[in-house]
C-alpha cells in the first residue's frame, strides 16, 4: 500500500467518531437556554390569587446596611440592618408585578415593626396601605434576631399560625412582611422577597401552603 493511500484511510479513521456525534443547531442550543431560565407563577395559581382568599407571607428585601443591635427598639433605623439600594429595587419589583398580575391586595398590608420591613411594604404597596403590626416582632426574635427561649419560640409560633389562619375579606389577599425563619421552623428558610402563599382555613382550623414563590418568579409576568 503506497503512503498516499495510507494517510487516506487513516484520515476516515479518525473522522467516524465525528461523524456519529448529533447534529448541533442554533435554535437547539436557545431552547436549552429557555430551559434554563427561572420559570413563571402556574396560571392556575395566579388564577385563583386574582380571586383572592390567600394570604402571602413575605420576607422583607435585602437588607446589609448597618447592623442590629442588642435592644433595639422598632422605630430606630439607626441601630438596624436596613435595606440596600437592591433590597429597595426588589420592594418596588414585588409591588409591580402584583398590581400587573392583577392579584388583589388587602388593606393594610401587614409589616413587622422593624424598619426594613416596613420600608419594603411601603415601597412595595404604598405608605398610606402599611400597618405596623407589633406581634410579628416575635418572629423577628425567632429568626435568629434574638435569644428566643423554648416558651418565646412557642408564642412566636401561635402569632404566626393566628395571622395565617385569618382569611381575608372577600376577593382579596392578605400581605404580611415580616422575616425570615430558621430551618425545620415556622415556614422554613426565604430568599429576600420570597414569598409562602398560604390558603386559611379560618381562626383555629389551621392552613394549607399552597406554594413557594422567589422574586423572579414573579418578574415573570404571564403564567406558564
Amino acid at each position: 500500500m503506497n503512503l498516499r493511500r495510507r494517510r487516506c484511510i487513516i484520515g476516515l479513521l479518525l473522522l467516524l467518531p465525528l461523524l456519529a456525534l448529533p447534529a448541533f443547531s442554533p435554535s437547539t442550543y436557545a431552547g436549552s437556554l429557555r430551559a434554563a431560565q427561572p420559570q413563571g407563577i402556574p396560571a392556575s395559581l395566579l388564577a385563583a390569587l386574582r380571586q383572592g382568599g390567600y394570604v402571602l407571607y413575605v420576607r422583607h428585601g435585602e437588607a446589609n446596611v448597618g447592623e442590629d443591635r442588642p435592644g433595639l427598639r422598632p422605630e430606630d433605623c439607626s441601630a438596624q440592618r436596613n435595606l440596600s439600594a437592591v433590597g429597595r429595587g426588589q420592594a418596588r419589583r414585588f409591588g409591580s408585578a402584583q398590581r400587573e398580575l392583577g392579584i388583589p391586595v388587602a388593606t393594610p398590608v401587614l409589616a413587622s415593626p422593624l424598619c426594613r420591613t416596613r420600608e419594603t411594604a411601603a415601597l412595595a404597596f404604598g405608605p398610606a396601605r402599611v400597618r405596623a403590626e407589633p406581634a410579628l416582632l416575635r418572629l423577628y426574635r425567632l429568626s435568629g434576631g434574638g435569644t428566643a427561649a423554648p416558651a418565646e419560640r412557642q408564642a412566636a409560633l401561635r402569632v404566626l399560625d393566628s395571622l395565617l389562619e385569618r382569611v381575608p375579606p372577600a376577593g382579596t389577599n392578605r400581605v404580611i412582611v415580616a422575616h425570615n425563619f430558621p430551618p425545620g421552623v415556622g415556614l422554613d428558610p426565604l430568599p429576600d422577597l420570597g414569598t409562602v402563599v398560604v390558603r386559611p382555613r379560618g381562626t383555629g382550623r389551621g392552613y394549607d401552603v399552597v406554594a413557594r414563590i422567589p422574586l423572579e418568579a414573579w418578574d415573570h409576568r404571564h403564567g406558564r
